[in-house]
């Protein structure tokens, strides 16, 4: 499977969204795009029609998280509507990750790449410890959780680009890496504390990177998309 960036439309109403992506109108290749909680809870099914329609693949960025039955019934709602990536809490448990697979799984048999997250981007090493009170180093806390997510089925999971070539050599090479906190050198780090650059993220073995702010905020999106591709496809 080939790298790919995947463009975060973080956005507060759909037609924002729909302004954004005007831009890429005329573009050979079409972005990957990620719709996270914000713009779903704004705009909801709907906006990931749209979006469909208009070519593009979906990363629907929801992180499910709750008991087996419901996020399984959640699940198939959400594979309904036709999405190519969903994701949940490795922390759910492997019940809850082998119930979202069953809910994901359409009548013919296909279904959407369903990934894990393991530790979100904004939490360090002090955090983890005094906060959420796990005791365990944060790669290996990442590399459990992992771990957890490709017994349970899963096709792989969110982590830092700085943890993916670890996870592949605990997970299996075909196991993705999808991750974010993804930054040009010249740009700000926001409220993200592991980060890297697109070539970086490459280099670090990363499958798919998450770019946000960098692209959307960006004086020129599609130049800065195309330095994404670039830097972290080679194309």
């Amino acid at each position: 499977m080939g790298k790919d960036v995947i463009i975060a439309l973080d956005f507060p109403s759909a037609q924002q969204v729909y302004d954004f992506l005007d831009k890429f109108e005329g573009e050979e290749r079409k972005p990957f795009v990620k719709i996270g909680m914000e713009l779903f809870y704004a705009g909801g099914a709907d906006i990931v029609r749209e979006v469909r329609r208009r070519g593009h693949k979906v990363f629907l960025d929801l992180k499910l998280h709750d008991i087996p039955n419901t996020v399984g019934r959640s699940m198939a709602v959400l594979s309904a509507l036709d999405v190519d990536m969903c994701n949940l809490h490795a922390g759910g448990g492997s019940a809850m990750m082998k119930a979202a697979l069953e809910g994901l799984t359409r009548p013919d048999g296909t279904r959407p790449l369903l990934i894990a997250v393991t530790q979100l981007t904004s939490t360090g090493d002090e955090m983890l410890h005094d906060e959420l009170l796990i005791s365990a180093p944060m790669d290996e806390t990442v590399m459990h959780y992992a771990q957890n997510a490709a017994r349970s089925g899963l096709d792989g999971v969110v982590c830092s680009p700085l943890e993916a070539d670890k996870v592949h050599a605990v997970c299996g090479a075909n196991f993705l890496t999808v991750t974010p906190g993804i930054r040009f050198d010249d740009a700000s780090k926001g409220d993200q504390v592991r980060v890297t650059t697109p070539a970086k993220a490459r280099e670090l073995g990363s499958d798919y990177i998450v770019v946000g702010r960098p692209v959307t905020a960006a004086e020129d999106p599609v130049a800065a998309y195309r330095r994404c591709v670039a830097e972290f496809v080679g194309i």
